[in-house]
């Protein structure tokens, strides 16, 4: 088995708020990620994919074509946007990166299996900040 990964980056803004709970009390919990203002992140999104090589390619996967999947399918949609406002599949959602991560995984799930019908999505990482980061296997 050979596991083979896609590195990507996007920005994005995003609140993590609780609408049932006082502002006090998403202050405690949320602390400055709750600003009424929004944040921002520089997130980073590895995406890894396993499987055993072609025989005529010796791929995995076409690495061209996870990159341009990412691209289209997540990046397109999250880049300089606001993940509570703009991004379709987070409306009602608390955008925190857990929640964000699994969103992903329901994406690029069946688009990997189409392109690459021997590979698996294995996991997805995404960085937060450069020291918090989730890992999503699905």
């Amino acid at each position: 088995m050979v596991f083979v990964s896609r590195h990507e980056h996007f920005n994005a803004a995003h609140k993590l708020y609780n609408p049932n709970w006082s502002e006090e009390k998403n202050e405690e919990v949320f602390g400055p990620c709750a600003n009424s203002n929004w944040h921002g992140h520089n997130f980073e999104i590895i995406v890894t994919v396993k499987g055993e090589p072609d025989k005529e390619t010796g791929f995995v996967i076409d690495l061209k074509k996870l990159s341009s999947l990412i691209r289209k399918e997540i990046i397109a949609k999250v880049d300089h946007k606001n993940l509570n406002l703009d991004v379709d599949f987070m409306i009602g959602k608390m955008a925190s990166t857990e929640n964000l991560v699994i969103e992903f995984w329901k994406i690029l799930k069946p688009q990997i299996e189409l392109i690459a019908p021997n590979a698996q999505l294995y996991s997805i990482k995404l960085y937060e900040t450069p020291r918090n980061f989730v890992e999503y296997y699905g």
